[in-house]
């Protein structure tokens, strides 16, 4: 099956927390790391997050920078159950940003008279199958894929080996055990099984640090 690139972000604290027990996220990276990831964003055909994502943070997946007039890249939901609030921001803007849920139900009708376009796919361990879904995304003409999580996708995609590049925000903070981690189990148990990248920058942006690897 043919699959887009994908690139995965993510932003953490100095010991990978991505929000607090309670579930808060906003903001651990600063006001020029969120500028980078918005440039990111533009620079891929469309943008990625779980259902929970979704939920949890209401976004709105959009390029938000100063004078941008270009590219809105289309926003994908990873939904296997058709839950996404028909008040959420993606489903709202969905007639003006193509917005598109990955599921494995048929979605409400007043989802779809929203202009959501669902892109129906089996279901693997109760989940979307990522790499049917990927594929259909890939007959959909997207070519380059930016997964902005939470800690379930991020995982998964590692898990499944779907990932080429990352982009990691880190801020110099550090939250503790109690915090949720930015990537879950991935049932390794030898340090010959661990994921493997190759660094291709480090830079400042801010008080926060922008790491930059592809897959080995």
């Amino acid at each position: 099956m043919a699959r887009p690139s994908i690139t995965l972000k993510l932003a953490t604290t100095l010991d990978g927390k991505i929000a607090t027990a309670g579930g808060v996220s906003r903001w651990i990276t600063g006001e020029a790391a969120r500028s980078v990831v918005h440039e990111l964003r533009g620079a891929h055909d469309a943008v990625l997050v779980g259902i929970e994502t979704a939920i949890a943070d209401d976004p709105e997946l959009t390029v938000r920078l100063p004078n941008y007039e270009g590219y809105q890249p289309t926003r994908v939901v990873l939904d296997s159950r058709g839950r996404l609030p028909l008040n959420s921001k993606l489903a709202q803007t969905a007639r003006i940003i193509p917005t598109w849920v990955v599921t494995t139900v048929d979605l409400p009708g007043e989802m779809l008279a929203a202009q959501v376009k669902a892109i129906k796919v089996p279901s693997r361990h109760q989940r979307v199958d990522l790499v049917a879904a990927l594929d259909a995304l890939s007959k959909a003409g997207i070519e380059s894929l930016f997964v902005e999580g939470g800690g379930v996708i991020a995982t998964a995609f590692l898990q499944a080996g779907l990932v080429d590049r990352l982009e990691w925000f880190r801020a110099p903070t550090i939250m503790g055990g109690d915090g949720r981690p930015v990537i879950g189990h991935l049932n390794v148990t030898d340090l010959g099984q661990m994921y493997r990248f190759d660094r291709l920058a480090v830079q400042t942006v801010g008080d926060d640090l922008w790491e930059s690897y592809e897959l080995s």
